[in-house]
């Protein structure tokens, strides 16, 4: 029981490197919501979820490119310009992340 213990690897790059990352990400989060506040809808959606896209890690860029659509296409017909523009940031992000970081 103890080997399979000693066997395990970490995966964090550094100890506490997901912690690091979720402070950043809050950070992050709470910078551009307050940035965003006093911004056009349109302009805010996009630049939060675009942003925030970024941040996600390349095997779960399909889920949130899938989430972009849904939101840009329920945005769209609903008139709701914060939702349909912060989708087709999420959308721009996913890619982003998709094509260009290695995971």
């Amino acid at each position: 029981m103890a080997e399979k213990a000693k066997e395990k690897t970490n995966k964090e790059p550094f100890p506490g490197a997901y912690v690091v990352g979720l402070v950043i990400t809050l950070a992050l989060l709470i910078t551009m919501v307050a940035f965003a506040a006093g911004l056009p809808p349109a302009i805010s959606g996009f630049l939060v979820a675009g942003l925030l896209g970024l941040t996600v890690h390349p095997r779960y860029a399909i889920g949130f490119l899938s989430a972009g659509v849904f939101a840009a296409i329920l945005g769209f017909a609903g008139s709701e310009p914060q939702v349909a523009w912060g989708g087709i940031g999420l959308i721009l992000a996913s890619l982003v992340v998709r094509l260009f970081v290695k995971g």
